[in-house]
């Protein structure tokens, strides 16, 4: 009788260190390709983008949108009364409520994601981890972390590195966590800032900007570029430029903060020119940094920017072959869509599977301001830049049947199509411009042509007509 044993095939060990959108894509693919997947964490799972960034942010401006729509009844006709006499509604924020809910929407988020994870057979760490070497990851037990819980050094055919990125700060604006804060802080206070200064105009200032403003707080946004928003669509800044305005915000373009302090009952914000702006509080919006370090990269051969950021290429791969790196701490676009894929994308190439490489050019984005500001594709300024050929078309919602009805007065859809009449960008500013976006994103990834666009049917009324309406408008007759 033979004794000759058939050996047992190693299973394909992926470890990942950061359970943010793209670690937690990354271990699911990981599983259902039969991968043994070990996902390392140390505050919770969904990151940043779960516990402190996208969903308490936009749960909050989900708030912001629904005191806009009251204020906005009347103009619809809508009318408030009480005991028989009409009233103008006074609009009051309960902001510790609306902290308590919107951080408690991040935790049941985080927990249905760890126990998807569990389910899946997925081990997680809580803790932190780093390289040694780039087949060996070193883990340690955070405080906190479930009994019995040790130090282990464990080896990996593929490392994934997904630790997301925390806010900058400036040497003389330190957060505080009380007057001066961060974006991960602002759930911290309990009231309604009477006058929240926002430093930096980029897509998270201008978010949080537009939510305080309308919750009914006074805001100051200050911005070192000449408009918000600088390196989105120039008329999508204007748009959301002038509707600030006209709600009251002040402004303040081509300004630097220098310095902010905490009074004891405000702050005091410097500007390089000598003005001060005094507040109740003040965000920080000043961009983030990656958080690799400590984490064994360099010695591993990973190679970085001089901001930190992991270089990868399309599938997600650094310098060394089995390691990946997927969202914020890399070169790629900061966005939790694009971390996800990232994620996936990693996985499947690892492992051998299918793996497209991620196209940043059909990358939808999004800024949740009011109105909302989507874009995806070639840009008008791009082809203005001779980087692309081709022809533009925009629609003002003020001339959409549906915008009429609801009341919209800013906005517009712009489409970007090549001199071959092939769809290659678009913007909306809209309401909801994040779901209006997406008819546009799959043109742009199917190659479909204009033509092909303004055969599909939209509904009567609809905000998607207007794209309907440029895609006809930028038909090509043939000759």
């Amino acid at each position: 009788m033979s004794t000759d044993a058939t050996p047992t095939k190693k299973p394909h060990h992926i470890v990942i260190i950061g359970g943010g959108p793209g670690g937690y894509e990354a271990a699911l693919a990981g599983r259902q390709l039969g991968a043994e997947v070990t996902l390392i964490e140390r505050a919770g799972v969904g990151g940043n983008a779960v516990l402190t960034d996208v969903v308490p942010s936009k749960s909050l401006i989900a708030t912001a949108e629904a005191a806009g729509r009251v204020e906005q009844a009347a103009k619809l006709g809508v009318k408030f009364s009480f005991g028989g006499q009409h009233i103008k509604p006074k609009i009051e924020i309960d902001l510790a409520t609306v902290n308590r809910r919107l951080l408690e929407l991040a935790e049941a988020q985080s927990s249905d994601m760890l126990e998807n994870l569990i389910r899946e057979g997925v081990r997680v760490l809580h803790g932190s981890g780093r390289l040694d070497g780039n087949h060996h990851v070193i883990f340690e037990p955070a405080e906190g972390a479930p009994k019995g819980t040790k130090p282990e050094r464990m080896e990996a055919k593929t490392i994934i590195v997904a630790v997301g990125a925390s806010p900058r700060e400036l040497p003389d604006a330190k957060p505080d966590g009380e007057r001066i804060l961060t974006w991960k802080q602002l759930y911290n206070i309990n009231e309604l800032p009477e006058h929240m200064i926002v430093v930096g105009s980029g897509v998270t200032g201008a978010e949080f900007a537009s939510a305080y403003l309308h919750l009914g707080s006074e805001v100051t946004l200050i911005s070192s570029r000449d408009t918000v928003l600088p390196g989105n669509d120039n008329d999508a800044a204007q748009v959301i430029e002038r509707v600030f305005r006209n709600k009251g915000m002040n402004i303040l373009n081509k300004s630097r903060a220098e310095k902010v302090e905490n009074t004891g009952s405000g702050v005091r914000v410097t500007l390089a020119d000598g003005r001060v702006v005094e507040g109740s509080h003040c965000l920080m919006a000043v961009g983030a940094i990656p958080n690799t370090a400590g984490l064994g990269l360099e010695e591993a051969g990973i190679e970085l920017t001089e901001s930190g950021h992991v270089v990868v290429n399309k599938v997600a791969r650094t310098a060394r072959a089995n390691v990946y790196a997927v969202g914020d701490c890399t070169t790629f676009f900061p966005l939790a869509s694009v971390s996800a894929m990232q994620g996936r994308t990693a996985v499947f190439h690892t492992m051998g599977d299918v793996s497209a490489p991620t196209q940043l050019r059909n990358v939808a984005s999004n800024v949740f301001t009011a109105p909302e500001i989507a874009t995806v594709g070639w840009s008008e300024q791009d082809i203005a830049d001779g980087k692309v050929s081709g022809h533009v078309e925009k629609i003002d919602l003020q001339t959409n049947p549906r915008a009429k009805m609801m009341g919209i007065e800013d906005g517009f859809i712009k489409l970007v199509c090549s001199t071959g009449g092939t769809v290659i960008g678009g913007v909306v500013v809209a309401p909801r411009a994040s779901d209006l976006i997406y008819p546009i994103a799959i043109a742009i990834e199917n190659r479909l042509t204009v033509d092909e666009l303004a055969k599909v049917f939209t509904v009567y009324p609809s905000l998607t007509a207007s794209i309907s309406d440029a895609a006809r408008a930028l038909h090509l007759p043939v000759l």
